[in-house]
C-alpha cells in the first residue's frame, strides 16, 4: 500500500469519524429522552377521585400533571413523583393509587414532550418542570417542607437530587439512580466517547453527597440498564437506607409498584 492511498484511507476514516460524532450530538437527546407524547385520559378516568392539574413553568410552558389524596382523609404526607425517561404519567397510575390507598396524596409530574405536554426535554428543562410542580404543591396546595416526599425513578432520581439540594423535602426515595447519565451511556455504546460528547450530565452521585435530608434507595438486584452497583454507590453517597429488591429488573413489577418500594416510601413519611 502506498504512502498516498494510506494517508487517502485515514483521511477517510477521520471524516466518517466526524460525522458519527457529529450525528451523535445531533440526536443524543433523542437516546436519552423515550416519551410517550399522546394525550392521555382524564385522570379521574383512571385514578379515581383524582384531579387534572397545570404546572407552569419558569420559561413559560403549561404542563399536564395528575393530583391524587387519599380518600375521607387529610394526607400524612405528599409525593411528588418524578417518573423515568419513558411513557408518561398514565404509567405511574398504579403506585399513585396504591400510595393513596396508605394515606398519602401524590402529584404525577410529566415533563416537557411527555404525556402531550410542549416542549422538548433536557437536563435543564426538566429542573424547571420539577421546579413548577414543587411550587404547585408548596403554593396552591400548601404543602409544608415537612411534608413533603420526593420520588424519583431511574432519571427521575437525578431530577429531584437536584431538587432535594435547592428545596429540601422532608424525605427523598431514589429508584434506581445512576451514578451519572455517562456512566450509563458509557455501558451502552461503548465505541464512543460518551463521556466528552454528553450534553446533558444527571451528576447524581456527586449531587447526593451533598444530600441532607432522610433519603432511601431502591434497586432492582438484577437491574439490566442501570447497574445495581451504581444504584449502591449513589446510596453511599446520600448515606441512604438501601432497599435492594432480589432478582428484579429495570422495569419489573416489582420496581414499578412492588410491596417493598411501596413500604420504602412509607418509611420516610414524617411520624
Amino acid at each position: 500500500m502506498t504512502r498516498t492511498v494510506l494517508l487517502r484511507l485515514l483521511l477517510v476514516l477521520v471524516v466518517v469519524v466526524v460525522l458519527l460524532l457529529t450525528a451523535f450530538w445531533a440526536v443524543q437527546r433523542r437516546l436519552i429522552y423515550l416519551p410517550d407524547p399522546a394525550p392521555v385520559p382524564a385522570a379521574a378516568s383512571v385514578l379515581p377521585g383524582a384531579e387534572d392539574v397545570r404546572l407552569r413553568t419558569a420559561d413559560g410552558l403549561e404542563l399536564g400533571a395528575w393530583y391524587l389524596r387519599p380518600a375521607g382523609r387529610d394526607p400524612a404526607a405528599t409525593v411528588l413523583v418524578a417518573g423515568g425517561n419513558g411513557g408518561n404519567r398514565a404509567g405511574r397510575a398504579p403506585l399513585a393509587a396504591k400510595l393513596a390507598q396508605a394515606g398519602l396524596a401524590v402529584l404525577l409530574l410529566d415533563y416537557r414532550g411527555y404525556g402531550g405536554n410542549p416542549g422538548r426535554p433536557s437536563e435543564d428543562g426538566l429542573a424547571l418542570d420539577v421546579r413548577a410542580a414543587h411550587r404547585f404543591l408548596t403554593e396552591d396546595r400548601r404543602v409544608p417542607p415537612g411534608r413533603l416526599l420526593y420520588y424519583g425513578e431511574s432519571l427521575g432520581s437525578a431530577v429531584v437530587t437536584e431538587l432535594a439540594l435547592a428545596h429540601p423535602p422532608a424525605g427523598l426515595l431514589l429508584r434506581s439512580p445512576f451514578t451519572d447519565l455517562a456512566a450509563v451511556g458509557a455501558r451502552r455504546y461503548p465505541y464512543l466517547p460518551v463521556r466528552l460528547l454528553l450534553r446533558d450530565r444527571f451528576p447524581v452521585e456527586e449531587q447526593a453527597a451533598r444530600l441532607r435530608v432522610p433519603a432511601v434507595v431502591v434497586v432492582g438486584g438484577r437491574d439490566s440498564i442501570v447497574p445495581p452497583s451504581q444504584s449502591r454507590a449513589v446510596a453511599a453517597a446520600a448515606s441512604a437506607r438501601l432497599v435492594e429488591v432480589p432478582g428484579a429488573d429495570h422495569n419489573d413489577p416489582a420496581l414499578l409498584d412492588g410491596p417493598q418500594l411501596v413500604e420504602a416510601v412509607l418509611s420516610l413519611v414524617p411520624r
